[in-house]
């Protein structure tokens, strides 16, 4: 692999927690596509990993919880045909999963009012345009 995989900041993926799985691809390939098995399946065990930190550990299990089973979160990969490239886009996008998991929340909007002379004048306007509109009817050209 290409060294290790940052999840955000310092925090990393660590490789020993990690579960490989790799089973025969659909797609093209031709002869190849037979024997080798280049379908990745990348598990982590997200519920007792001691990787990230309590705050981004909680925030995860609680924002991925209808994607994990038992605990654990998996990535699959087949859209190469190398197992090698397949391995690297699946830790790839579960790095990039977690580090959305763990990303903290959008700060709340502020509300804002709209000053009070835009408003009148926004509705001296539409006053005036009106007037404007009923001045073109044909009433008074008899």
């Amino acid at each position: 692999m290409s060294g290790p995989h940052v999840i955000r900041g310092s925090v990393v993926l660590p490789e020993a927690e990690l579960v490989w799985r790799f089973s025969r691809s659909s797609g093209p390939g031709g002869q190849h596509v037979n024997t080798s098995d280049s379908q990745v399946e990348l598990r982590f065990d997200l519920a007792r990993t001691k990787a990230l930190p309590p705050v981004w550990h909680e925030r995860a299990l609680e924002r991925l919880a209808g994607r994990l089973v038992d605990g654990v979160v998996t990535v699959r990969a087949s859209e190469h045909r190398s197992q090698w490239r397949n391995r690297e886009a699946a830790t790839v996008r579960l790095a990039a999963l977690l580090a959305e998991a763990t990303a903290p929340p959008p700060k709340p909007r502020k509300k804002s009012r709209i000053p009070r002379g835009i408003n009148e004048r926004r509705l001296r306007e539409k006053k005036q345009r009106g007037e404007t509109k009923r001045g073109r009817t044909g009433r008074d050209w008899g």
